[in-house]
């Protein structure tokens, strides 16, 4: 199973969210593998997003069906599939082919 078929986006998290609270927020939708909450390399705050990597990709579509908009600590979570690092960055590239 390819993994970033198991892997979903989850934006806008509340700033107080860390890497063991997203697992928590998740572990109801499957089997989380990982859970990872994406940091200020300067001052080590949270940036307010993360990703969660599930055993299935079954898992991860229960998870964006029913997370995506629901609110967690007065925030609306942004839950949708994950998109590969290369993919993103050849989006963003001006250079496209």
């Amino acid at each position: 199973m390819e993994t970033n078929e198991c892997k979903v986006y989850v934006g806008n998290l509340p700033f107080s969210v860390g890497f063991k609270e997203l697992k928590e927020i998740f572990s109801h939708c499957g089997k989380v593998i990982d859970s990872t909450v994406i940091v200020n390399k300067f001052s080590g705050r949270s940036k307010g997003f993360g990703f969660v990597t599930f055993e299935s990709k079954k898992e991860a579509e229960k998870a964006i069906a029913e997370m995506n908009e629901k609110e967690v600590n007065g925030r609306r979570l942004r839950v949708r599939a994950a998109i590969p690092f290369e993919e993103k960055r050849a989006e963003r590239s001006p250079i496209a082919n």
